[in-house]
């Protein structure tokens, strides 16, 4: 059983999802694994990882606002307001998405469907660079 591990920083301009497909597939793929499991991880709490759609953009401007009405940007709900009207919503949205991913990896490839992309969903106002921790395992 080999491993692999790497460190990628994903630059955001504000809200919104970031595709990084095309980074995390080539990595992969260059590690020599035909068989395996790749584990993806956000390490922060205000940005999350989803796997969507990546054919049509609609379908990711039509997240973002489902996310935006869904949790409101009200500091009259929210106790944590010190950082920002934005802060605590991309809390609770990082909350209901995800902060890690696993994919298999067949033939040496993610196992990924014909319209799926990995992508940042970034839950902020302000540009961040967002680190994600990539570790792929197998054979």
């Amino acid at each position: 059983m080999r491993q692999a591990q790497e460190t990628f920083t994903v630059a955001t301009r504000g809200q919104g999802l970031y595709e990084v497909t095309g980074a995390i597939a080539d990595w992969a793929a260059g590690r020599g694994i035909e068989t395996g499991l790749l584990t993806l991880y956000c390490r922060h709490t205000s940005a999350s990882l989803v796997i969507q759609e990546n054919a049509d953009p609609a379908v990711l401007t039509d997240l973002a606002n489902y996310f935006k009405a869904m949790v409101p940007e009200d500091p009259a709900r929210y106790a944590h307001t010190a950082e920002g009207a934005d802060d605590m919503p991309a809390h609770v949205r990082s909350a209901l998405t995800q902060t890690s991913l696993s994919i298999p990896v067949t033939r040496g490839r993610l196992a990924l469907g014909q319209w799926q992309g990995i992508f940042v969903f970034e839950h902020r106002y302000r540009p961040h660079r967002r680190e994600l921790v990539a570790h792929i395992t197998g054979e």
